[in-house]
């Protein structure tokens, strides 16, 4: 009897092992399934970000030169501005003579 108990108890343990080495994989394989879906949804959500980041960026882009062009085109209207000042009140000053 002894003898029986002796290799009863391995055994046993050897079963137990066994069914909760299973559902311990089912388990795994359910986290490892819903860490995929959540990396592809990542990856999709990550490729919409580059597609903005590329519109947004060309977007700036265009409204750089935008702006330098309107920069440029008030520097000239200041530059006409001041240049008929100047010649005004040369004019004044010699009519006044």
């Amino acid at each position: 009897m002894a003898r029986k108990n002796t290799w009863a108890n391995p055994a046993v343990a050897v079963v137990l092992s066994f069914f909760l080495t299973a559902c311990t994989d089912t388990k795994t394989v359910q986290e490892n399934e819903q860490l995929k879906a959540q990396v592809a949804e990542l990856q999709r959500e990550n490729g919409q970000l580059g597609n903005n980041l590329e519109t947004v960026t060309a977007a700036r882009d265009a409204l750089t030169k935008e702006n330098e062009a309107l920069k440029a085109e008030m520097r000239t209207r200041k530059t006409k501005r001041s240049a008929k000042k100047i010649s005004s009140r040369k004019r004044r000053r010699g009519q006044r003579s």
